[in-house]
C-alpha cells in the first residue's frame, strides 16, 4: 500500500465534504510532505496522535472564505508510484509542468536534501522524484 496517495485521498476527501480535520496514517514521509504542505498554506496545521497502539497524524484543512468554504487545494494528484518512478531535473521542472511557471499550485519533490517544494528545489538546484502535484 501506498502510504503517500493514501494520504492524500484521505485530504481530498475530507476537503470535498467540508470536514475540519482528517485522520492519516503515520509515516515519516508524509510528515515531511505535511511540513512543506503547512509552510505552504495549504493546510492549517497537524499533530501526531496515539490511537489504540498507532500512529495518525491528524491534519488541519484550510478553507477559503466565511460564507461558502472553498478549499485552498483543487487538485491533489501523485505522479511518482511505486511502479513508476517519476525523475526530473531542476531545468526541466517548468517545461513538464507549465502550471509551476506562473505559480497555479506547488510540486512536492523528494531531493538529495530532504521533501522541499519545487521553489525551494529550483533555488537549491535539485532535482529529484516528483511525488505529488497540488494546484
Amino acid at each position: 500500500m501506498d502510504p503517500i496517495s493514501n494520504m492524500l485521498t484521505h485530504m481530498r476527501n475530507a476537503s470535498k465534504i467540508k470536514h475540519k480535520f482528517t485522520l492519516v496514517p503515520f509515516c515519516k514521509i508524509n510528515l515531511a510532505i505535511l511540513k512543506v504542505l503547512k509552510k505552504e498554506g495549504y493546510i492549517t496545521d497537524y499533530v501526531v496522535q496515539s490511537l489504540n497502539y498507532q500512529k495518525k497524524i491528524k491534519v488541519f484543512l484550510r478553507y477559503n472564505g466565511w460564507w461558502i468554504k472553498k478549499s485552498t487545494f483543487i487538485i491533489l494528484k501523485r505522479i511518482s508510484k511505486p511502479g513508476q518512478r517519476v525523475f526530473i531535473n531542476y531545468k526541466d521542472l517548468y517545461k513538464k509542468y507549465s502550471t509551476l511557471k506562473y505559480n497555479q499550485g506547488i510540486a512536492i519533490i523528494s531531493t538529495s536534501m530532504g521533501i522541499m517544494s519545487n521553489l525551494k528545489a529550483i533555488t537549491f538546484k535539485k532535482g529529484g522524484e516528483i511525488l505529488c502535484y497540488i494546484e
